[in-house]
């Protein structure tokens, strides 16, 4: 993935999670929140009560790879955070596939048919 896609800084990471909006499911917790920029960044966290290096490799590039292919589906502006629960060890990338746009579409953040985003109301302060 591109760099500019990429949330890199823990700043980044811990803003999104303290102040932007969390949505979860079995596999897949989602955090978003508007970064002010003409893309979104993503980033990936897998802890490691997933299991070992492998498995947690595993797992970060089957995440990472689901949404390299949606990628563009997504509203720009925003910084998305990936967290991995413990469910994830047990399903294949279909069902990842499945979960990531589930909470995408959920969050409001996939493009709509006629390509405009429908984004996602920011909480009021």
């Amino acid at each position: 993935m591109p760099r500019g896609y990429r949330l890199t800084k823990s700043a980044d990471f811990r803003r999104a999670q303290s102040q932007g909006q969390c949505w979860s499911d079995r596999t897949l917790v989602l955090c978003v929140h508007p970064n002010g920029l003409e893309n979104s960044r993503f980033g990936f966290s897998v802890s490691r009560r997933i299991g070992k290096a492998v498995a947690r490799n595993r797992n970060k590039r089957l995440i990472r790879e689901v949404v390299r292919m949606h990628r563009e589906m997504v509203v720009p502006g925003w910084d998305v955070i990936f967290i991995a629960r413990r469910g994830i060890v047990e399903v294949d990338y279909w069902a990842i596939e499945r979960s990531v746009l589930n909470l995408l579409r959920l969050a409001g953040l996939l493009r709509t048919e006629h390509g405009n985003g429908i984004g996602i109301e920011e909480k009021p302060n």
